[in-house]
């Protein structure tokens, strides 16, 4: 024990503070990856967007027609949609408010209106093709009626979107992600890359695949749910880091959903 102390004592003030310092740099190293690694979600629930039914419909086609042939198409529409995104959730985290919320604070009642109507005709679209879209797969599957397999689609989303929102936010982005797999067939995928079409019909599904991918409710959505993800956080991060995250975010979710519209080619 009095060794022991002597080595304490024998220490100098430099050697204390250096030691000091590493401790905190390992603690600050902790904190960092803990809060970078905390801001993951959003963009894969976004994400959906981009794998909805359009996309199956679309790039299924594509694949029967054409194999591999669009591929760069699906590419190009998908670092595109990451560039889209991540301006959709940097608004929300800078401005701490929405897409919708700004247009509302900046626009006259008719200019609202009109946005309302957009966003409405939109959302009804989409869920209508997400309906039909379930229903015929529950029907090729189970045997379903379209009628009862549409009822049980609209049920298992309005479960869904119960935890969409507040303290079970965090667990609606695990159940997104989770529902996000399937790969590809990577030498088939490198020959697509090549830009080429092949006949008036390969053009037509190109515009099909490109307005199958860049979903105008994601960029409204998307700015959105990065506020609301941190709806439990006590320790919300800087906008600097929430911006890093984002980035990392949007990357990771669209190079999912862009893997999954890969493998229906």
């Amino acid at each position: 024990m009095k060794e022991h102390r002597q080595m304490i004592d024998d220490k100098t003030d430099s050697e204390i503070d250096i030691e000091r310092s590493h401790a905190e740099e390992a603690s600050g190293r902790q904190h960092h990856e803990h809060a970078l690694a905390s801001i993951l979600g959003p963009a894969f629930v976004a994400a959906v967007a981009y794998v909805d039914p359009g996309n199956v419909a679309a790039n299924i086609t594509s694949g029967a027609r054409y194999g591999y042939l669009l591929v760069w198409v699906l590419v190009l529409a998908n670092a595109m949609s990451v560039l889209i995104q991540y301006q959709s959730a940097k608004l929300g985290i800078v401005t701490g408010k929405s897409l919708p919320e700004l247009l509302g604070e900046r626009m006259g009642n008719a200019g609202r209106f009109m946005f309302f109507m957009q966003a409405e005709v939109i959302a009804i679209a989409t869920d209508l093709a997400e309906v039909i879209g379930g229903a015929i797969a529950l029907n090729l599957l189970f045997g379903l009626p379209l009628f009862v397999g549409g009822l049980v689609i609209g049920a298992a989303s309005t479960v869904m979107l119960w935890f969409q929102g507040g303290r079970t936010q965090t667990t609606f982005e695990r159940i997104i992600i989770v529902m996000l797999l399937a790969p590809p067939d990577p030498a088939a995928v490198v020959r697509g890359l090549i830009p080429r079409f092949q006949g008036t019909d390969s053009v037509l599904m190109a515009a099909s695949i490109l307005g199958a991918t860049v979903m105008p409710h994601a960029i409204y959505l998307h700015s959105t749910l990065v506020n609301d993800h941190y709806y439990t956080h006590s320790d919300k991060p800087s906008i600097a880091m929430q911006l890093k995250g984002s980035k990392i975010d949007v990357t990771w979710a669209l190079l999912l959903a862009g893997t999954v519209n890969l493998a229906m080619l």
